[in-house]
């Protein structure tokens, strides 16, 4: 009888599929099922060129979320990055006769400042992220629209390769998503700085009596969140090789958030997923391109977008409740 019971308790316990089961691993079963629907229903869905069109369109959003978990994961939010997009659009034509690699090193520096701003308002000032955000969010847009003005062509043999080449059959665009989502995942796991803002996020005054440099790391999290967003802008300009202020990075914090939020990434903060994100981005993605391909209007596509981002917080709260 005792053998019986000391083999029954060296058994590992078996995973149960529960509301906390489903807030962390909800986000891919989603992505599986919608990927075997379009396999059905899409015609050409598994083709090489409409999947490399869908990691395409995805990729400048998916850099944009992956900034926006890290700042979601000290409780905070940014809602500039779409500004931040359009006002790196706008600096290319500015230095591009300067070369290539100038004028991409500009933009960047145009949302590490914007990214600087934000941090320093908020982590030494103590302005609400949301607050904060929103107003550069507005000026930032002005500013873009002040330096582009209009719609300029942006013909430059290094940034049409960029937007257009690929090696090896994968495009350059989505090769610079892969390669952020790498330095994130290991900026996350491996870095002092990636553990010390999660540690924000989970309760901010713990973190500053344990002496983690708080106001250092969250301006640090703000800035790697508006340089991300500028790269973003950088690659949806070297897609279109054109610089359109009025319209690049719309929507796109939203389109970031709801990524974040389907990934897992709880709004409370103290966690970041970055796998999670990654699928979050390619769901949303699949979404909107599985109802185009059915015929259905634009509008359809954001309601169905807004359930999710719904039912995912529902989940998530739930899933809280019972821990």
């Amino acid at each position: 009888m005792s053998t019986t019971t000391e083999t029954s308790a060296r058994r590992p316990a078996r995973p149960t599929i529960d509301g906390e089961w489903f807030r962390r691993n909800g986000v891919y079963v989603a992505l599986g099922l919608l990927v075997v629907v379009n396999v059905v229903i899409t015609p050409n869905f598994a083709s090489t060129g409409n999947l490399r069109l869908q990691l395409v369109q995805v990729a400048p959003v998916l850099v944009v979320a992956l900034g926006m978990a890290m700042v979601i994961g000290t409780r905070g939010i940014d809602l500039s990055v779409g500004a931040v997009m359009a006002l790196a659009a706008a600096l290319i034509p500015m230095y591009i006769g300067y070369g290539t690699l100038p004028a991409i090193g500009m933009a960047l520096v145009g949302g590490l400042v914007t990214g600087a701003l934000a941090g320093t308002v908020i982590a030494r000032v103590g302005v609400q992220p949301i607050v904060a955000t929103l107003a550069i969010m507005v000026a930032g847009r002005g500013v873009a629209n002040l330096f582009g003005g209009e719609i300029k062509s942006i013909r430059d043999p290094g940034i049409r390769e960029l937007g257009s080449g690929s090696v090896l059959g994968i495009p350059y665009v989505v090769l610079c998503a892969v390669v952020v989502a790498i330095g994130v995942y290991l900026f996350m796991s491996r870095s002092t700085t990636g553990r010390q803002l999660v540690a924000i996020g989970g309760n901010l005054r713990a973190a500053a009596l344990a002496g983690i440099p708080v106001k250092r790391v969250l301006t640090t999290v703000y800035i790697m969140s508006g340089v991300l967003a500028a790269f973003a802008g950088v690659l949806l300009a070297s897609r279109s090789q054109a610089s359109d202020p009025t319209r690049i990075g719309l929507l796109v914090e939203l389109y970031a958030i709801t990524a974040v939020v389907v990934g897992g990434t709880p709004l409370s903060g103290g966690q970041v997923r970055v796998l999670g994100t990654i699928a979050g981005a390619l769901l949303m993605q699949l979404v909107t391109s599985t109802l185009i391909a059915q015929s259905a209007p634009d509008a359809v596509a954001q309601i169905a977008q807004a359930v999710i981002v719904v039912v995912a917080v529902y989940v998530q709260l739930g899933g809280r409740r019972r821990t």
